[in-house]
Parts: C-alpha cells; sequence; structure tokens
C-alpha cells in the first residue's frame, strides 16, 4: 500500500509529488551522494576495475503481540536499518561473484554482513557508515576475484558458460509504504479474548495466538543510474494449538492470516469458527490411527497443492540452480520439453498484489537487483518454457525478469513471488474426489488420500545428496472406495523426485486457494505465495514421519485435575 504525502492545498501532479519527497529524503540522499562518490573514486584504483556498485537499504518496524490462555506472554516493537552492498569488480563476463568449483557455491557473491546504519536519517550518519562498509566490500572483492581466477585455473570448465551479470535498465521509482497505526489496545484484548476458551480442552497441551507486523521500505541505488524506493507492509495473525498421542507423536493444528492491511484481517467471529474447527480437527488427530507408507493414488487439497508445487517444481526452476556446477541442475536441458500434464500451466508473477481479494505476501514492485518485476513464464500446457532469473544470466536466458530476491545480509538469488498454478481443464471438488475413487479401484486399491493441510516442506537440490523432495502433512485423510465415512490418519510425510511426480498430475478442480508464507533458501527468508486448485495426482508415495519418543505430560493441564 503506497502513499505520498501531500501538502494542503497544493494540486501537483504525481510525478512531481514523488521527486519533492525523494529530493527531502536523507537516506535516498546519502545513498546516491556515497554511491556516486564511491564509484568514481574506486573504479580505477586497483589493476581489477571495479565496474559495478549497488546500495540496498531496508528500513523496518516491526510490532509483536503474544497471549495464552487469557493472558499476554510477549509484546514487543523494534525498528532496524540494514545495508547491503553488491560490488562487482572486472567484467559482467567474469567477476568476483563467479562460482568456486571445489568449495562454497560463491566466492564474495554478497559483501553483506548484517550491516546497521543510522534509524535517524542523519545524512552524515549514514554517509559515513555506508563509507566504511563500502571499503571493507571493495577490498573483499577484490580478494574473491583473485580466488576465482585461481579456481578457474585449475578446474574443469563450466557446463554453461553465460556471463556473472548481466544488463538491466535503470529504474526510477519512489513510493512509500506508510506504517500503519492499529488499535493495539484492541488487538491485546482480542487475542487474550480468543485464548482464554483454549483452557476448557484438556487435551490440547499448549496453545497460542500471534499478531506481528512489519513495515518494511526498500531503498536501492547502483552505479547504472538506478533510483528506487518501494515497500510493504506485512501483516500476519496466527494461532496454533498442539497435542500429543501416547505413542510420542507430537500434533498440531493451526491457521494463518496474512494481509497487508489491518482492516482485511478476519473479524473475532470469522477466527472463533476457524478455531472450532481446528480444535476438532486436532482432537480426531489424536485418536487417529496411524496410516503405513503407501503409494497410491491421492488428492492436494488447494493450499496444500500450493506448498506441493513451491516444493516439488518452484526451487528447481530458479535459475542459478541451472548453471551452479554442484546443482542438480533437474530441468536446466528440457526447455520446449513436456514436463507433465498438458492441463497444467504454471507462472510467477510478483506484480499481482491479490487473488480473489486475498492479498498475496509474495506481491513486490522491484526485486532486490531493482530491476521491475515481472510475469515468468515456466510452464505452459505441460511444456517448460523457461525459468525464474535474475541478473545472473543461464543459457539462452540473458536476461533477468525480475527475480533477484533476499533478506538482508544475504547474497541475491533467483527466487519465487507469487507462484501461480491454472488448469485448462477443471471440475468440482466434488467430482475430482469421484475421480480419485475411480483411480484406486483402477490401481486395486483399498482407499486413497486427502491431503487437506501442509506445513511446508524442503528439497534438496545438490548433487551430493538425494535430488528429492519431502512436503510435511498437518491433516489427511484416508477415503475408502467402498463407501466407508472418510478417516483422519496421522505419520506421514510426502517424498518424492521431481521429474516423475511432476508427470503423475492427472486432473484439477476448480476451487483455487491462496498459501501465503516465508520461504527460506541460500539468500535468506523472503515472504512468498503459491495458487493452486485441489489437484488429483495418479501416485503419490508416502514415508513414516519423524515423531518424539516422549510420552504425553504425567499430569492433565492445571485446569483439568478432575
Amino acid at each position: 500500500m503506497f502513499k505520498l504525502l501531500i501538502p494542503l492545498c497544493v494540486f501537483l501532479p504525481s510525478a512531481a509529488l514523488a521527486a519533492s519527497e525523494e529530493a527531502k529524503d536523507p537516506y535516498m540522499n546519502a545513498l546516491v551522494k556515497e554511491l556516486d562518490r564511491s564509484f568514481s573514486g574506486l573504479k580505477n584504483s586497483e589493476k581489477t576495475p571495479l565496474y559495478y556498485l549497488g546500495y540496498e537499504l531496508t528500513a523496518s518496524k516491526y510490532h509483536y503481540l503474544s497471549a495464552k490462555l487469557g493472558a499476554l506472554d510477549g509484546d514487543s516493537a523494534y525498528a532496524g536499518n540494514k545495508l547491503d552492498i553488491d560490488l562487482r569488480v572486472n567484467s559482467m563476463e567474469l567477476d568476483n561473484t563467479h562460482q568456486v568449483k571445489g568449495g562454497m557455491a560463491w566466492a564474495g557473491a554478497s559483501q553483506s554482513q548484517d550491516l546497521p546504519v543510522a534509524l535517524e536519517g542523519d545524512e552524515n550518519a549514514l554517509r559515513a557508515r555506508i563509507w566504511e562498509y563500502t571499503d571493507k566490500a571493495y577490498k573483499s572483492a577484490q580478494e574473491s576475484y583473485t580466488r576465482v581466477q585461481m579456481n578457474k585455473a585449475v578446474t574443469a570448465a563450466e557446463d554453461d558458460p553465460s556471463p556473472d551479470f548481466s544488463p538491466a535498465a535503470p529504474e526510477k521509482f519512489y513510493g512509500t509504504a506508510a506504517p500503519q497505526e492499529p488499535d493495539l489496545a484492541a488487538w491485546r484484548e482480542r487475542l487474550k479474548a480468543h485464548t482464554a476458551k483454549l483452557g476448557a480442552h484438556g487435551f490440547i497441551y499448549d496453545s497460542g495466538f500471534t499478531l506481528s507486523y512489519e513495515n518494511e521500505n526498500r531503498y536501492l541505488v547502483n552505479s547504472e543510474g538506478g533510483r528506487v524506493k518501494d515497500g510493504n507492509n506485512y501483516i500476519t495473525l496466527s494461532y496454533y494449538l498442539t497435542s500429543r498421542t501416547t505413542d510420542g507423536m507430537d500434533l498440531s493444528r493451526g491457521e494463518y492470516y496474512n494481509t497487508d492491511s489491518f482492516d482485511k484481517l478476519p473479524s473475532a467471529e470469522r477466527v472463533e469458527a476457524d478455531l472450532a474447527r481446528s480444535i476438532a480437527e486436532l482432537k480426531a488427530l489424536k485418536e487417529a490411527p496411524i496410516v503405513e507408507p503407501y503409494s497410491g493414488p491421492a488428492i492436494l487439497k488447494a493450499r496444500a497443492a500450493g506448498v506441493y508445487f513451491h516444493e516439488i517444481i518452484g526451487h528447481r526452476l530458479e535459475g542459478h540452480r541451472q548453471k551452479l556446477e554442484e546443482s542438480g541442475q533437474t530441468f536446466a536441458k528440457k526447455v520446449g520439453q513436456k514436463v507433465t500434464s498438458d492441463i497444467i500451466t504454471l507462472y510467477d508473477d510478483p506484480n499481482l498484489r491479490e487473488f480473489k481479494g486475498i492479498p498475496l505476501r509474495g506481491h513486490y514492485l522491484y526485486d532486490d537487483e531493482g530491476v521491475r518485476s515481472r510475469r515468468a513464464s515456466l510452464v505452459e500446457n505441460g511444456v517448460l518454457k523457461g525459468f525464474l532469473l535474475s541478473r545472473s544470466p543461464v543459457r539462452g536466458f540473458p536476461a533477468s525478469n525480475g527475480h533477484g530476491r533476499r533478506s538482508s545480509g544475504n547474497p541475491v538469488v533467483a527466487r519465487m513471488g507469487n507462484l501461480l498454478m491454472k488448469a485448462s481443464v477443471t471440475s468440482t471438488y466434488a467430482e475430482l474426489r469421484n475421480q480419485l475413487v475411480e483411480e484406486c479401484k483402477k490401481q486395486k486399491k483399498p482407499f486413497g488420500l486427502v491431503f487437506d493441510d501442509i506445513s511446508g516442506g524442503f528439497t534438496n537440490t545438490d548433487r551430493g545428496g538425494a535430488q528429492a523432495f519431502k512436503v510435511l502433512p498437518l491433516l489427511v485423510y484416508k477415503v475408502y472406495v467402498d463407501g466407508r465415512p472418510d478417516e483422519a490418519v496421522r505419520g506421514v510425510d510426502i517424498v518424492g523426485t521431481p521429474i516423475t511426480s511432476f508427470a503423475k498430475i492427472a486432473a484439477a478442480a476448480d476451487d483455487d486457494a491462496v498459501f501465503n508464507g516465508t520461504c527460506g533458501a541460500e539468500s535468506g527468508w523472503v515472504p512468498v505465495s503459491s495458487v493452486s486448485p485441489s489437484v488429483l495426482i495418479t501416485e503419490l508415495e508416502v514415508e513414516k514421519s519423524q515423531k518424539s519418543q516422549q510420552k504425553p505430560p504425567v499430569l492433565p493441564p492445571p485446569l483439568h485435575d478432575n
């Protein structure tokens, strides 16, 4: 949500207003002045020239509330400004960020190591810290480039000889994500009220509600002339409930409500209804049997399918993974080939602010290299079309599509924003469920599985280990072919390899839903979204999930002695 401060009784075009605000911004002024001074002074000061310098300053304000059983147990606020420096020497063809084979994947890909700068917007204080950090980054880049040269001299040539950096048009944009002013006193009371009732359930061993709010504005300037300021508000209301079975398996239910404005958070009545459903689901799970390892037909309901696509395919279509020598490069040479069902189209579009009225957490206007975000076509009608790209080009894709991302203190790499799966042929969910039963009969399986909720997952993309994925379900049901009622089961994780698993998608419903979350990878933790309908998979494998060896509590909760 962008807001420009407009003086009363002054009518100016929006571009003029933005220019006026930018001219008075001490952060932008300090960054631009020090960038110009540093680049002109350093570019030819050593034998290996400095050819690119970029600064990213992230100004963040946080507030966090949490409550348990009718009482607050957390109430904190924090503000912080962090600087990231991207400094490159030699040339776009070969620079200090080039992969070093046989060691770390990147030799000095980022000079950022948690670099705080002044909070108060004093231009002189800001420039002094920027100068200090730039000097260290410049020396580190020279050392890194020496290591790159030595490594190339003694190792085999890379399969993908693409340059280390690509040109990009310098962007000009100035917008502000205005901080919101919620009624925190009212929210404290609301969190306490939501949690006060949870002590009535003796099978709930731990529970809580949290409200977190971050206002973030990013400044991006570079030696090519890029000057960008933009930002977002990230607001999350969430709750969790946990229990444990007699065989030592920890169980959890919960909900996350992600938005960009407090007035878009759900009503207390809506949350109470969801909470009642989660309590019933947790009770059912506590009494549910363990399902044994299984391979057969399954449905991933819409939000769970969003997580599934994120893990099994999304990470493997990140551009840098197509040329890193230690990466599995699963799809690097499959562009133009059929990789899944004809009905599947997959793309990532960070420009989308919302989907059917639900704010998308993966929205941003400019990536962390100052490149305008745009839609990246990944799969069209089952055929692989392209990759998520930062300014690190790969074979056949010489330019960024605005997907270079990071959290402060990490190198930029290609990452997902808003990943959307669209199906050209759909049915109702009830019809999809009938197809599941028919597929089970065809395969002579007594039941299929429906994955209602998934917490997340992880995938290994390196050659050094099994290039497989694991997705962690929270709520799973057996659907019997003989017409018995669906049965909640527990104790399984989804596992598989991407090429085989992606090819097993057979049908989709018309019930698209949003999964909002935060994804961690080598460039840190970034907000992401996935949108998908429910999908039928003809063959999905599950294995036993990890469990604790601890018994349930020896004594009941204090309110349940009787």
